[in-house]
């Protein structure tokens, strides 16, 4: 437990260190964006491949988080659809693209793309398409993981392209090549994976910025409240009418 937590937060200090200056920026898109178009204008998230769709999922909906986040959760790679078909999906070439026009995401829209690795096909389709369309994209991603995977790897996009090199910003969360991280006597592989930990920690960090900015800024976002502390739904109900229908999965 004590070598995992520290591994944890080794990464996770890494990232306060190493990424601020990127976290902020992306801060600075999100808050020119609401201040731009208004605290209903949503800020697209996607997460496309198996447990990559947690960070998105990580802040929508969210308690503390933007109410105008708006979670891009296709079936085609959630692990609920099944774990190998989830996969062969993320690898499949032009799988990303059907996602991202299905959207309807265009000029004026902001999109964070997060993924642990940063290669896969159906990632870079949609970082590929949402640019040709006139979406501001901000990657999350391991640069680290991306650089040291083979181009010739399964699942890579036909182009070879990483994330981090098609984003218009990029946070790199500094996962290791593998994910896992522990070592047990007598186990041949490493046990204990990070990203999960690395992608939450990234996301949240830039949504608070975002709102510490925007507070600043005199503008007041709207914030989803827990529903299981008091007045959560009362609170939550006042959003409801303005984002059901625009939210496609709220």
């Amino acid at each position: 437990m004590r070598t995992y937590a520290e591994q944890v937060a080794g990464l996770i200090g890494r990232i306060e260190t190493e990424e601020a200056d990127a976290i902020g920026a992306a801060a600075e898109l999100i808050a020119d964006h609401v201040t731009r178009h208004g605290v209903d204008r949503l800020i697209y998230v996607y997460g496309p491949g198996g447990h990559s769709n947690l960070a998105a999922q990580e802040v929508f909906f969210r308690a503390g988080g933007l109410v105008n986040v708006s979670a891009i959760l296709d079936e085609g790679t959630l692990l609920s659809g099944g774990a190998l078909r989830s996969m062969a999906i993320e690898r499949t070439p032009g799988y990303g693209r059907v996602v991202i026009e299905d959207n309807r995401l265009g000029a004026g829209d902001l999109l964070i793309l997060v993924n642990a690795y940063g290669i896969n096909a159906a990632l870079i389709d949609a970082a590929l398409t949402a640019r040709e369309r006139g979406v501001t994209v901000i990657g999350v991603s391991s640069r680290e993981h991306a650089d040291r995977t083979a181009p010739g790897h399964p699942a890579r996009h036909p182009t070879k392209q990483n994330l981090h090199d098609l984003a218009d910003l990029h946070i790199d969360t500094k996962v290791p090549i593998g994910d896992a991280v522990l070592e047990i006597e007598g186990v041949p592989e490493r046990v204990g994976a990070i990203s999960t930990f690395a992608n939450a920690y990234t996301l949240n960090c830039v949504m608070a910025a975002a709102i510490a900015e925007l507070a600043e800024r005199g503008t007041v976002p709207e914030i989803w409240r827990s529903g299981n502390a008091p007045g959560g739904d009362e609170r939550n109900g006042l959003f409801l009418d303005r984002f059901r229908g625009r939210i496609r999965w709220l």
